[in-house]
């Protein structure tokens, strides 16, 4: 990795709980491509100064989490469709002063559907209707999928999500029969939920496609039980690798390969 001077260019992360997941990402791949960048992880409890600094100071790009993702829209100058899809901006790039923001958690779940041939005449069920959720759903319905549903106890955000996209909302599991199941929950992440199954047994029995959002870990308790079953899977960690990539790609004009992604996501995770 090139020595840090002034000619470095910046690249930050702004989140409510800052990680080091995309800092690791990133910069392993600036060392691994000899770029002259540097990526550091941030949080704020002023966005609108912070989103300020990041045109004023001339910060190349900036990866939006939540609580961020929607308070940053009027702050930006441009919205590329796949931020305008969902209402949410995970990635903004500075040009020369100019704001652009996109999704790329959106794309990440649009090109996981595409690569793994899932087909939009089956039935998805859906849990959850946060942030993530919305991108999930959106991205499926993006696909031509229409028979989606979405489980969510919430009953203002659930209903409002599924009404967007021409979803359906339940505020519990129906009977099992989905060909496709997503959770985009926390249940199976570390912590309280980490040993809970975001879908029945039974539910899984019937499924041909497991998706978990959850990225930590990526072995969640639903993916083993759907990989012992014989189901396809689609893991959080395949998530979170595309939309890193698809922001580095964005920030430095490079486009990392298929196994520099692999490696960099793989010490993302140490």
């Amino acid at each position: 990795m090139p020595e840090l001077s002034k000619d470095t260019t910046l690249c930050i992360s702004l989140s409510g709980r800052p990680s080091n997941i995309g800092t690791r990402f990133h910069n392993f791949l600036y060392a691994e491509l000899g770029i002259d960048f540097v990526y550091k992880a941030f949080t704020t409890t002023d966005i609108a100064a912070a989103i300020g600094g990041v045109r004023a100071l001339g910060i190349r790009g900036c990866s939006v989490s939540m609580p961020f993702k929607e308070a940053v829209i009027p702050l930006v100058d441009r919205i590329e469709p796949s931020a305008a899809a969902i209402g949410s901006i995970n990635t903004i790039v500075n040009d020369d002063g100019v704001l652009t923001a996109s999704n790329t958690d959106y794309e990440a779940i649009a090109s996981l559907i595409e690569s793994h041939r899932l087909e939009p005449a089956a039935s998805v069920v859906v849990r959850g209707s946060g942030g993530m959720a919305k991108a999930v759903v959106a991205a499926f319905h993006g696909a031509g999928f229409t028979n989606i549903t979405v489980v969510a106890r919430n009953p203002e955000a659930g209903p409002a999500l599924a009404d967007a996209y021409g979803a359906r909302w339940v505020d519990r599991d129906s009977e099992p029969g989905a060909r496709i199941l997503v959770n985009v929950t926390p249940i199976g992440m570390q912590g309280p939920d980490a040993d809970a199954l975001a879908f029945s047994p039974a539910h899984i029995a019937a499924a041909e496609t497991v998706f978990d959002v959850v990225a930590f870990p990526a072995e969640t308790p639903l993916i083993r039980a759907a990989r012992d079953a014989g189901k396809g899977v689609i893991t959080g960690a395949e998530v979170i690798a595309l939309q890193a990539a698809g922001q580095f790609a964005r920030y430095t004009g490079v486009i990392p390969t298929a196994d520099q992604v692999q490696r960099a996501s793989a010490h993302s995770r140490v």
